[in-house]
């Protein structure tokens, strides 16, 4: 069923690993990337003060001094680029980059996220680059135009910048500065996905000068933004992740009768996705992880301790030896869950059976999952056409939904042995739950993980759309 490629892509990691290793010794002068990368000194302090007093004007005193005041016009860099740091992700190695980064471009152009949040620098710091231009600044315009965007972090960093960033779409303020990655995470998903690597590279200092001027002349490509809502009974998400906001209303695609009554009234939440959405038991892991993580931090200290406690916890919650063996009932996900989609070329609704066995429900958009595994495989043409799939791109409008049995299942597809459960590709999903015994189902989305309340009485909604504009990438291979 699957190609000869996909046993392949077990070594991708590897390999991934390697590159980032920096074995290819290539010189880049330390003068020549400030050269290219540098912003004029006025227009990176314009830029600070308007993020500090939130106030786009409050740059324009820079613009005074520097311009207006008779000064010597100031040249928009070769290739202007920012950062945003997650100084508390790569272990021990957040704050030592930083100062790397800040020593190679300069201070003002990097940006620590737990200082300066990414709304903010969009808001305020953009803001007051298009706010000089509109004066009549050149160098400003020319820099906002040329802007490209690297962020040292993991997966749930990257997926708050781009969202972020795909706010200046919904404002009509393009162009959307391209984005680079440097891997701090544990899985690097989306690193891994557009050529930046899938782990923190041992000889990273002279990396992060090869990955910057990468990052300044790399070619342009996209990535499918996708829109998780969620509709149920009023009552609060407990412990609601970063990535999910409230809102006070959303609209689900209409089209599809809804059974039962609706509560009088909802709670919504929606947040964007970029990686994959789970239910069911890799996402309790994730969630027993999660809160050990946070509630004792000394035991994670880097990407591959992480990787060893999350493997042992793994074997304590039930996903390997199941504790409800006195009502196996209870075990498959069909018992809560019914789950409708829309093909990418039919405006109609179609219910998907979920098989009895299927524990865990991953809908995919990236070709990396789990640290660099592709549990939806490189399927050969004749098995796409029977079941009438098309081949996985991050750009298609699809996501690749497949099930996990359990433990056992799920760790002969991470190591490529077996396929999973292939179950549909799709442009729409409903998940529709209903608790009946179960009281809540955990759920993940990038990698943050919460545990959704259930009701005996009135079902909970989440759909998955893409949004009408893609995330615009960097390609770092």
């Amino acid at each position: 069923m699957e190609s000869p490629r996909a046993r392949a892509s077990a070594r991708s990691s590897v390999i991934d690993s390697i590159k980032g290793c920096g074995i290819a010794k290539v010189r880049i002068p330390k003068e020549d990337l400030k050269r290219r990368m540098e912003m004029p000194q006025y227009l990176r302090l314009a830029m600070r003060q308007a993020i500090e007093a939130k106030d786009v004007d409050a740059g324009k005193s820079q613009y005074d001094l520097v311009v207006a005041g008779g000064g010597e016009a100031a040249q928009s860099p070769e290739s202007p680029i920012v950062v945003f740091i997650n100084s508390r992700s790569g272990g021990r190695h957040g704050p030592e980059l930083k100062g790397r980064l800040e020593d190679l471009i300069s201070e003002e152009q990097v940006f620590d996220l737990k200082f300066v949040k990414p709304h903010e620098f969009v808001q305020y710091g953009l803001g007051c680059l298009e706010k000089l231009a509109e004066l009549g600044d050149s160098c400003a315009k020319e820099t906002r135009e040329k802007l490209r965007v690297v962020v040292a972090g993991g997966d749930g960093t990257v997926g708050w910048v781009l969202g972020c960033l795909g706010e200046l779409h919904k404002q009509k303020r393009e162009p959307v500065p391209p984005t680079a990655i440097i891997p701090l995470g544990t899985g690097n998903d989306l690193s891994r996905s557009f050529g930046w690597g899938g782990s923190f590279p041992f000889k990273w200092k002279s990396a992060v000068k090869r990955t910057l001027d990468k990052a300044a002349t790399g070619p342009i490509c996209h990535l499918d933004s996708w829109e998780l809502s969620i509709a149920m009974p009023a009552r609060g998400v407990l412990d609601p992740p970063h990535c999910l906001k409230p809102v006070e209303d959303c609209s689900l695609e209409g089209g599809l009768e809804m059974e039962g009554e609706l509560p009088e009234k909802m709670s919504y939440y929606q947040g964007l996705l970029y990686n994959y959405f789970s239910v069911g038991m890799d996402a309790q892991v994730a969630y027993g992880f999660h809160h050990l993580r946070n509630e004792k931090p000394y035991l994670a200290q880097g990407p591959l301790s992480n990787k060893l406690i999350y493997s042992g916890y793994s074997c304590t919650q039930g996903w390997f030896f199941t504790p409800c063996i006195s009502d196996p009932s209870l075990r498959g996900l069909k018992n809560i869950l019914r789950m409708f989609v829309k093909k990418i070329d039919s405006s109609e609704w179609e219910q998907v059976s979920i098989p009895s066995s299927v524990r865990s429900i991953v809908a995919l958009n990236l070709n990396n999952y789990a640290s660099g595994r592709n549990p939806w495989g490189n399927l050969k043409p004749e098995y796409l056409e029977k079941r009438g799939f098309v081949e996985a791109q991050v750009d298609d409008g699809r996501l690749e939904i497949f099930g996990l049995k359990q433990g056992w299942h799920a760790s002969f597809v991470m190591t490529e042995l077996i396929s999973a459960k292939h179950i549909a590709q799709a442009a729409v999903i409903r998940f529709e739950f209903r608790g009946g015994e179960w009281k809540e189902a955990y759920m993940q989305m990038d990698g943050e993980p919460w545990k959704q309340p259930m009701n005996r009485s009135y079902s909970t909604f989440i759909e998955i759309k893409r949004v009408p504009f893609q995330s615009v990438m960097i390609n770092g291979e």
